[in-house]
């Protein structure tokens, strides 16, 4: 996908700050799983930076979860964020081989992924060289018979998870790319415990959801289901948090639709 494929740009508006009962623009409120009736809650909050703590950020839009709160889900740029692990594109410095891989890789049609030098360097940083050569040997065989998506498979979450900059992404970070977060299991085992309840770190974009973390108890297939349709969106909407609530539905009305993913992986 080229730079500028995608959601339009940052969105403008003056939505509170905090849990919003209406869902982000072009997105579904509610999905139904399972016979059971969801209501994914966007969390709006501030512009969040390296500065932040994960934690205070969730407790203090989220604060203690209500009785029919059935997770809290939180976007694994936003806990990478935190961690410092954005970069500014023209501080990372790509290397020869990573000029050279990037030739290779097919962009994932929902952001740029490691197509770029610099994102492709970060991938090799994080999961070693070895690995990526691996994946691009693997992704050059079997790409001629039509077997796509064998790349990132290969490169591992960890790759995977890596954001490169888009036209669409809210400022500065439309110029930055992140990484996935360090340990995000511990990170969401330190997010439930500010919120008193399950907590699940997704990644989450058109082509469907990974649960990267999650604290105990918490049901990664569920999640992945229920964030399919990428409800909290891409662009600059500024809700990183979902608080999912089981909704009692009226009789005699139509369920809603379970989530679908909006775009097929490559």
């Amino acid at each position: 996908m080229s730079t500028d494929a995608g959601p339009p740009g940052p969105m403008t508006d003056e939505r509170p700050m905090g849990v919003l009962a209406d869902p982000n623009e072009g997105r579904a409120l509610h999905a139904t799983l399972n016979g059971i009736v969801y209501a994914r809650h966007p969390v709006r909050t501030h512009l969040v930076t390296a500065t932040d703590d994960a934690a205070a950020v969730v407790a203090r839009y989220v604060g203690q979860l209500p009785e029919d709160a059935r997770l809290v889900a939180v976007s694994e740029r936003m806990v990478a964020i935190t961690q410092g692990r954005s970069h500014p594109m023209d501080t990372i410095r790509a290397g020869w081989l990573a000029k050279l891989l990037v030739r290779y890789v097919t962009r994932p049609g929902y952001g740029i992924g490691l197509g770029t030098p610099q994102t492709m360097q970060l991938a090799i940083d994080e999961v070693g060289a070895p690995r990526i050569l691996l994946a691009a040997a693997l992704s050059a065989v079997t790409k001629p018979f039509g077997v796509h998506g064998i790349f990132y498979r290969v490169a591992g979450r960890q790759a995977a998870a890596i954001d490169g900059p888009t036209s669409y992404t809210i400022p500065p970070y439309n110029q930055s790319a992140t990484l996935g977060p360090k340990d995000p299991d511990g990170a969401a085992r330190t997010l439930a415990a500010a919120v008193g309840g399950p907590v699940a770190v997704i990644d989450a974009n058109d082509a469907g959801c990974a649960v990267l973390g999650a604290s105990p108890g918490v049901d990664r297939r569920f999640v992945q289901a229920l964030f399919a349709d990428n409800p909290l969106g891409q662009a600059g909407e500024q809700t990183p948090i979902c608080l999912v609530r089981e909704v009692a539905w009226p009789d005699g009305q139509s369920l809603p639709p379970e989530p679908r993913r909006r775009l097929t992986p490559p």
